[in-house]
């Protein structure tokens, strides 16, 4: 089994970017809704010295359905297009240096990362990311469990051993693609009391509890692969985002996650996180 080998917080953001200057500092996270907004935004932030303003982008979301017997990765008509739209909306920001990632959450049928009842089933449904990620040419997947209603449809209740059955298994299957974690739900209960062998083979994992600054507890993640700060664009008071982002540096933490990055210009918003980040603004250019 290949393992994942971990950047160092700040060398992570050179290694994720290809413009002429890398900046220093942590990387910087970007989940698109894009049901209603486009992922393509993610690229329009840069700072003064031609770096991103976000190094990893997440496209939100894909679905972990159930077929009666099984669970099935299912792209809603939005989620499709973007997919079948790589030219256009994935691959320009690759170009620049930006991670593209597919976030997976369950979809109200029972079926989720943490009720794989075999070692088989979770490699089943593992070995169906890593096709789709082959086929669109993305650089990872995101792990959520919510909205999975465990129990629908006469499937099991969540288990001690899903969720590491399944980052074993992606991680066998996509070889140094990022494997990250979004920190929530009996899928985070049972990697903090997981072994190291499990944690240390995810990528990054950042806090999920909107406007708060708490670091994940993953046995097997460092410092550099974690973001405390959870903060929701549309809602988080800038104060509290700058303050979050203020205490990441401070604290030596690796990574800075912020949801629902929407169209528009919001750089304001956005400059008064990277001056704290990086000591840099950022400007956006559509």
């Amino acid at each position: 089994m290949k393992l994942f080998t971990s950047p160092l917080a700040f060398v992570a953001v050179a290694a994720l970017s290809s413009t002429t200057s890398a900046k220093s500092g942590p990387i910087s996270v970007a989940y698109v809704e894009v049901n209603d907004n486009s992922i393509t935004n993610v690229g329009d932030y840069t700072l003064a010295d031609g770096s991103n303003a976000f190094d990893i982008a997440i496209i939100f979301a894909a679905n972990i359905n159930y077929n009666g017997s099984s669970a099935v990765l299912y792209n809603n008509p939005n989620v499709q297009a973007v997919l079948d739209d790589a030219d256009n909306q994935i691959r320009p920001l690759q170009a620049k240096g930006i991670k593209v990632l597919l976030s997976i959450l369950g979809n109200h049928q029972g079926a989720g990362i943490s009720n794989f009842a075999t070692q088989a089933a979770a490699a089943d449904f593992a070995s169906q990311v890593s096709d789709a990620l082959n086929q669109y040419g993305l650089d990872g997947v995101d792990l959520d469990d919510e909205y999975a209603d465990y129990g629908t449809n006469g499937t099991p209740q969540p288990n001690d051993q899903s969720i590491g059955w399944l980052i074993s298994a992606l991680r066998t299957d996509l070889g140094d693609k990022l494997v990250t974690f979004y920190n929530y739900g009996p899928a985070s209960d049972y990697l903090s009391s997981s072994s190291a062998s499990i944690g240390s083979q995810l990528s990054y994992s950042w806090n999920a509890n909107y406007d708060s600054y708490e670091a994940p507890n993953i046995p097997g993640l460092s410092k550099s692969q974690l973001s405390p700060a959870a903060i929701d664009i549309p809602t988080t008071p800038q104060s509290d985002a700058v303050s979050f982002a203020q205490e990441t540096v401070a604290d030596g933490y690796g990574v800075y996650m912020t949801y629902d990055l929407g169209n528009g210009d919001d750089s304001s918003y956005i400059s008064a996180i990277t001056q704290a980040l990086y000591g840099q603004a950022a400007t956006y250019t559509p």
